[in-house]
């Protein structure tokens, strides 16, 4: 089945580009696109769709608004928030509201598309600039680990905060895809989150370090 992406984007030129890119996979179906956020709930909830593509920075109802509107109404749809900088406080104010991804859009076409495949996939795809300023704010934090994380646990979390998909995780491990799942269904468990961002955010927040780089 095809995925289903919405658009966001006040940058008409950029709502076009996205959209052929998106026409031209047999495997995602375009199913719209705004320049703001001001009917969002209105918006997904006639479209239905399966991934969002969300620029922060619009008129009106903006990028973090419009992704706490669909995280609250319609939780079980994925959002990956596009900007042009990598500003720390947004990164974080998305991070922290439930962003499932978060791209530079300068980041290449072809790594969008792996993006939305892997967030589909239960990742937290990030561009390689924003997952290094994630994982700077991480490390920099003492180690605290209240949670009782296996070790295996501590690997995969961090694995999460680099931005990996579980199906890479699997690799890098040389585990099952559904070992990998299973792992982090335990992870958000123990973490009282249900998304990898979640995860991610969590991390950060109570200071959970694996001493990885």
């Amino acid at each position: 089945m095809a995925i289903r992406v919405l658009v966001y984007d006040d940058n008409k030129g950029r709502q076009e580009a996205l959209q052929l890119l998106i026409e031209n996979r047999s495997d995602m179906e375009f199913v719209g696109s705004f320049e703001n956020c001001n009917h969002v709930v209105e918006d997904v909830q006639t479209l239905q769709p399966d991934v969002v593509l969300m620029d922060i920075d619009m008129p009106g109802v903006n990028g973090i608004e419009g992704l706490k509107l669909i995280r609250k109404n319609a939780p079980n749809i994925l959002i990956i928030m596009q900007t042009v900088f990598e500003d720390d406080e947004k990164i974080f104010a998305a991070i922290r509201s439930g962003a499932h991804g978060y791209f530079l859009k300068k980041t290449p076409p072809a790594k969008l598309i792996e993006g939305i495949h892997d967030v589909i996939e239960g990742g937290a795809p990030m561009t390689a600039s924003v997952a290094r300023k994630v994982l700077e704010v991480f490390h920099q934090q003492q180690g605290n680990n209240h949670f009782d994380l296996t070790s295996r646990e501590l690997e995969i979390l961090s694995m999460l905060m680099k931005g990996m998909s579980y199906k890479m995780i699997a690799d890098a491990c040389k585990i099952t895809f559904h070992t990998v799942n299973a792992h982090c269904k335990k992870i958000y468990e123990k973490l009282h989150v249900h998304s990898a961002t979640e995860a991610v955010a969590k991390a950060i927040e109570k200071k959970i370090v694996t001493g990885t780089s």
